[in-house]
């Protein structure tokens, strides 16, 4: 049975202009991205999808709260896309940060990519937009210098990794879901950390610090994304069909102690057997919100290769690395913008 044949007796017609849906409403992405689509006259409507509303004023965006863990959400949100003539989806239902309510993230991440796509299955939507860290490619000692797209994802060699492995899983469901839905367009989008001076993540929230753990003997290369530039990536793949995975990072990659430096903060050196002990037991006590395994992040690189959305899709970040460190000490950024 086609698409066509699949579309209900009471469904809306599809209105003239575009109409999107997206979950992750009330994330920073979402957020901002709401914000865009909004100002855009090629689309007619948005959809936003999330536990709470957006605290602004919504004109052409209808808000419906799902809660991705309950069993019944993809039967909630294929009726709302059906019903909407929504023609592109947007999943950035994802945390940003570990958890200690695993189980929880695993009904978030991996159950409610389920259920989203099941919805997509079950309605008329041609495009599908898929967020996920490129953290996912995992730091190992024997990554290249640059991580292509078609390297493995590789975070969650342990078991305790689920906040990697849930990920995985999700981009797992994807990759199956295109192979299944020829006639719909899959986007993955693997977005280097994100640093912004009121970021969340745990990222900014170290390099905030006054000290700033390193392991001795160990300095590995990092990257960054601006908030503006994940942005812009994100609507780009939303306003042009782009199927396939890309990698979207900032210009530029440093030795982490250098990051340190420039920054003002204080390393503090850790041997590695130490920190390993320490955080274990930290973690397990929930007293700290890192687990031992982001400490392969402070050994070893996981450096994107942007090549493909350069050449692909003419995506160049407006901000290098340089910049996007003094926006997060909130300096200016004159120096350091990228051309368009």
């Amino acid at each position: 049975m086609s698409m066509a044949d699949e579309q209900g007796a009471g469904e809306a017609k599809r209105p003239s202009g575009r109409v999107v849906a997206l979950t992750g409403a009330r994330g920073p992405l979402g957020l901002e991205l709401i914000r865009r689509l909004e100002r855009d006259r090629h689309y007619d409507k948005v959809v936003a999808f999330d536990l709470q509303k957006p605290a602004f004023p919504l004109e052409k965006t209808q808000f419906h709260k799902i809660d991705l863990t309950l069993p019944d959400a993809d039967s909630q949100m294929a009726s709302v896309l059906r019903g909407e003539g929504v023609d592109t989806f947007i999943h950035l239902a994802f945390l940003s940060d570990f958890t200690h309510r695993s189980a929880w993230a695993h009904e978030l991440e991996s159950i409610g990519t389920m259920h989203v796509l099941n919805a997509c299955s079950e309605s008329r939507v041609s495009r599908y937009v898929h967020w996920n860290q490129g953290m996912c490619y995992g730091a190992h000692a024997r990554n290249p210098a640059f991580l292509s797209e078609d390297h493995p994802l590789r975070a969650s060699s342990s078991p305790n990794d689920t906040f990697f492995a849930d990920k995985i899983d999700a981009e797992r469901q994807v990759r199956a879901f295109a192979d299944e839905r020829a006639g719909v367009s899959v986007t993955v989008l693997r977005l280097a950390p994100v640093l912004a001076p009121d970021g969340t993540n745990f990222i900014s929230r170290m390099l905030r610090s006054r000290f700033i753990p390193v392991l001795m003997g160990y300095d590995p290369l990092v990257q960054f994304l601006h908030p503006e530039d994940a942005v812009r990536a994100l609507k780009l793949v939303v306003d042009r069909e782009a199927p396939g995975v890309f990698n979207i990072a900032g210009d530029g990659v440093l030795p982490l102690r250098t990051v340190v430096g420039l920054l003002g903060r204080v390393p503090m050196p850790i041997p590695r057997p130490v920190a390993r002990r320490v955080t274990g037991v930290l973690w397990m006590g929930q007293v700290i919100d890192v687990p031992p395994s982001f400490l392969n992040f402070l050994k070893y690189p996981c450096v994107l290769d942007t090549d493909r959305v350069r050449r692909e899709l003419g995506f160049t970040p407006r901000y290098d690395i340089h910049a996007i460190l003094a926006t997060l000490v909130g300096e200016s950024t004159d120096g350091g913008v990228q051309a368009a």
